[in-house]
């Protein structure tokens, strides 16, 4: 039985790539046979060997089952907007078969984990019908929530976590990210809702200048999710 889990964040840009990558890492070091998915992205870069999103070229690289890019990352668009807007401007539509047959792929390829990233925060449109997080919800995968600490995160962390609750989804865990060396009062923020989330929590991300190119092993605790 194949595990996956789903990364979502309390906003867009709170690391959840940073999260996904490093929760990769983990599982590689711990000889998991893992996988990245980014079903969908937008903001992708024109490579000779076509459309390229860093996010997912992360994902690829951390790990430890080699896969093709357009296995990793099969909805990718150019335009760094929000991906239904830039799928509508290339006539193209994301299909939640689409997004579960490309799951299906990475499962038959051999993953024992697959972390698949999402887009944006929690109700990210597909279209003017569907969401993300309706998918996520077909597949009935648990989600790990990404809190990016900044002003605002204690409202946005808990309407994210009562969302993916009241579409009936496990949270397997919860990280803070801290965006900013400066934010002020970040421990009580952090305390406050290690104390409000009933759900397992991961650990931090701290503040670094890079952090997709910093060495953050063992920040996370991966026990919860094996």
């Amino acid at each position: 039985m194949v595990k996956s889990f789903f990364i979502t964040g309390t906003d867009t840009d709170v690391g959840k790539t940073v999260v996904a990558r490093t929760l990769l890492l983990e599982f590689a070091a711990h000889g998991i046979q893992c996988a990245g998915y980014k079903p969908v992205s937008a903001g992708c870069a024109r490579t000779p060997d076509g459309l390229r999103n860093l996010d997912a070229v992360l994902l690829q690289e951390a790990a430890s089952l080699p896969l093709p890019y357009d296995l990793v990352n099969p909805f990718a668009f150019e335009p760094p907007i929000a991906p239904h807007i830039a799928a509508s401007e290339a006539c193209e539509a994301i299909t939640l078969k689409g997004l579960s047959d490309g799951l299906r792929q990475i499962e038959q390829a051999g993953a024992e984990l697959i972390v698949v990233e999402g887009a944006g925060g929690w109700f990210l449109p597909l279209d003017r019908r569907y969401l993300l997080s309706d998918w996520v919800k077909q597949e009935n995968m648990p989600v790990i929530m990404v809190v990016g600490a900044k002003l605002g995160c204690l409202n946005h962390a808990l309407l994210t976590f009562a969302a993916i609750r009241n579409d009936h989804l496990p949270v397997a865990g919860w990280v803070i990210n801290r965006l900013h060396g400066s934010m002020s009062h970040y421990q009580e923020n952090l305390d406050t809702l290690r104390g409000l989330l009933p759900a397992p929590f991961l650990g931090e991300i701290p503040f670094v200048n890079n952090p997709l190119d910093a060495d953050l092993s063992g920040r996370l605790d991966i026990s919860p999710l094996l």
